[in-house]
């Protein structure tokens, strides 16, 4: 590389955002000190959307596998903490990536059979794949069956020993697998890893023809998010203290509200799932009283963005004003005398 160009990640706007961000980290760190029970469970609960939205987003926003199953990991992650906690005593918190490491190995033979899939087949695929194992969780006694199981209060307690105490672990623990997720993607989409999903989220035929596996990208790729949505769910449940197959399998609740996060905040960037987020529950408070018409208003908020702002509010923004929080692209500039 000539001597008189420096290669520069980060942006002003960038530095200044990881400046208010350390500040809004530290704020929401210390809430339970100063906030009250509602405010924390508010902020736990986005956090975990945060992270489901982010790793969608990585699967299908950089690697093109517009998965419609994602339930599929969360469901098996809250069930295989259940298992754990249960029949072989491990301790709750433990148990969390644990789960993330049983969703991670369900999810290669899940991956042998819909990566045969492409485009609208491998979304319903990945749907018929999550309903299927709903089904075979609902015809396992041991399991509960259809109606499900609780998490015991012995088991419980291993946590912590009083609620007030439970709800300050927990929220905390939901905070720091949001800000976990979005690191890892971070880092993931800064590496050369990233490169190569960046390549085949452009053109997959072209990346290929420069030496990209695509495969093994996307296997990786595919791999990493159901670890992470399986740790994900197994912190949901544990929060809820009792999982059964429609809760821990629902489409609506843990794919349908993600991909509307990321669509409307714009797919295929980091911030487009967080300013997502915001205004999904934006609507949500304002609409909660209204009831059909919450959906209704939803849905039609999601049509209007997809027909003025194709590339989500974050694209738009991005696309005006070439401002970047989250900067994956290396500048040269030049230095030296």
């Amino acid at each position: 590389m000539d001597p008189n160009f420096t290669v520069e990640r980060g942006t002003t706007a960038s530095r200044r955002f990881a400046v208010l961000g350390g500040v809004l980290v530290v704020a929401l760190a210390t809430l339970p000190f100063w906030g009250d029970t509602a405010s924390m469970r508010l902020i736990a609960e986005m956090a975990t959307y945060l992270a489901l939205a982010q790793l969608w987003n990585l699967l299908a926003g950089y690697a093109g596998l517009v998965s419609v199953g994602q339930q599929a990991f969360v469901g098996l992650g809250g069930y295989a903490l259940f298992v754990m906690c249960g029949w072989y005593g491990i301790h709750p918190l433990l148990a969390i990536p644990l789960a993330g490491i049983v969703s991670a190995a369900l999810s290669l033979p899940i991956a042998f059979i819909v990566f045969r899939l492409r485009g609208a087949q491998f979304a319903v695929g990945t749907w018929v794949v999550a309903e299927i194992c709903q089904l075979l969780i609902a015809l396992m006694s041991s399991l509960g069956a259809g109606s499900g199981q609780s998490l015991t209060p012995a088991i419980v307690r291993t946590v912590a020993a009083s609620k007030a105490d439970r709800d300050m672990i927990f929220y905390w623990c939901s905070l720091g697998i949001a800000l976990i997720v979005l690191g890892l993607v971070y880092a993931l989409l800064r590496s050369r890893h990233g490169l190569a999903l960046t390549a085949i989220r452009d053109s997959e035929q072209a990346s290929r023809s420069v030496g990209v596996d695509t495969f093994r990208t996307k296997l990786l790729t595919y791999v990493v998010v159901a670890f992470a949505t399986g740790g994900v769910g197994a912190l949901i449940f544990l929060q809820k203290l009792r999982i059964s197959p429609a809760a821990g399998f629902s489409l609506n609740d843990w794919t349908v509200v993600v991909i509307f996060m990321v669509v409307i905040g714009g797919i295929g960037t980091i911030e487009g799932p967080i300013v997502g987020l915001v205004i999904y529950f934006v609507l949500r408070q304002l609409l909660a009283d209204y009831g059909s018409w919450y959906l209704i208003v939803m849905g039609c908020v999601a049509v209007f963005f997809m027909l003025r702002a194709r590339d989500g509010i974050w694209g738009w923004i991005a696309q005006r004003w070439q401002l970047h929080l989250f900067p994956l692209r290396r500048n040269f500039r030049r230095g030296g005398p």
